[in-house]
C-alpha cells in the first residue's frame, strides 16, 4: 500500500525535508547547504532501510549519519525499519519516557480497531502490527525540560498524548514550525483512496490507533495554540500559512465531527 508521494521527497524549508515512505513521513532536520549534521525524526515502514539511507545521502553526501534518531511516537509505521538502521548507526534514539515500554519490549500497542470508520484502511488495521519492539541499547528518554539533543538551539518536544501515551510533537518558535506527528494529520488516514492520492485535508489522528480522544483533543487544541505557520505531520501533504491557519482553526472547534469517530472500542 502506497501513495502517489512514495519515493518523493520535499525541502519544506531550507533544513525540514519531508520524505514519503509508502504512507508515512520522515523527516530530515539540518541544511545540507549549511552543515552536515542532522537529525532523522521517525523512520518509516518495514524493510525501508536502505530506501531511507539512500535518500540520507542524497540529500547530505555519501556516508551520510544522523547525529540522533527522534521518535514521535512508536507505532509499526514509524519505527519500522529502525531495528535495521540502527545495526549500522551506533546512533542515540530519543523518544518520550512515557512511550519507552513499547521501544523496550515490555508492552504492546493496543490493536487497531476497524469499527472507527468506513475506509478500507480503518478496515485492514486489525491486521496492523501492533506489538512493542526492543531497542533498549540505543534509546533514551528526552530530557524533561523539553530540549531535543542534537538539534539546533530553539527546537523543543511537546507531549502530545492521545495517539499513544508518549506521542509527542516538535516546535521550533522562532519561525513557527511544527513536526506534528499523528497528533493530527493533513490526509484523512482511514480512506485507501485519499491515503493513495493523498488528497489533502485536515484531520486527527489515526482514529484505528487512537485509544484516548480526550487527550488527543487537548493535544490539538495545545498545537493550535501556538499558531504554527508550517506543519508537517505523520501522514499527508506538509500545510502552511492561511490554510494551515484556517483548517487547525476548524479541527479544534469541530473536533467530535471531524476526528473522533461515533463509536469503537476506545471512544468513550
Amino acid at each position: 500500500m502506497s501513495s502517489i508521494g512514495s519515493g518523493i521527497g520535499v525541502a519544506v524549508l531550507p533544513d525540514i525535508y519531508c520524505y514519503t515512505d509508502q504512507i508515512v513521513n520522515l523527516v530530515l532536520i539540518g541544511n545540507p547547504g549549511e552543515t552536515t549534521e542532522f537529525v532523522l525524526i521517525d523512520t518509516g515502514m518495514p524493510k525501508s532501510a536502505g530506501q531511507i539511507k539512500d535518500m540520507i545521502q542524497e540529500r547530505f553526501g555519501e556516508n551520510a549519519t544522523p547525529k540522533a534518531i527522534v521518535l514521535t511516537h512508536g507505532h509499526f509505521d514509524h519505527v519500522g525499519s529502525i531495528a535495521d538502521l540502527l545495526e549500522d548507526w551506533k546512533i542515540p534514539v530519543y523518544a518520550h519516557e512515557k512511550e519507552l515500554p513499547y521501544l523496550t519490549g515490555k508492552e504492546n500497542y493496543p490493536p487497531g480497531d476497524p469499527n472507527v470508520d468506513s475506509g478500507l484502511v480503518a478496515k485492514m488495521s486489525t491486521m496492523f502490527p501492533n506489538h512493542g519492539i526492543d531497542i533498549s541499547a540505543q534509546v533514551q528518554p528526552l530530557p524533561s525540560d523539553g530540549t531535543v539533543p542534537c538539534m539546533q538551539e530553539g527546537w523543543k518536544w511537546i507531549h502530545t498524548p492521545g495517539h499513544t501515551p508518549g506521542h509527542i510533537s516538535l516546535f521550533r518558535e522562532q519561525d513557527r514550525t511544527l513536526i506534528a506527528g499523528d497528533a493530527f494529520v493533513t490526509v484523512k488516514q482511514e480512506s485507501l483512496y485519499k491515503v493513495i492520492t493523498q488528497t489533502q485535508e485536515i484531520s486527527g489522528p489515526p482514529r484505528y490507533f487512537t485509544t484516548d480522544w480526550d487527550t488527543a483533543y487537548q493535544s490539538v487544541q495545545k498545537l493550535a495554540a501556538l499558531k504554527p505557520q508550517v506543519a508537517v505531520t505523520g501522514h499527508g501533504i506538509p500545510m502552511n500559512g492561511e490554510a494551515l491557519s484556517k483548517n487547525l482553526k476548524y479541527l479544534v472547534e469541530h473536533f467530535n465531527e471531524v476526528a473522533k469517530p461515533a463509536s469503537g472500542k476506545y471512544v468513550n
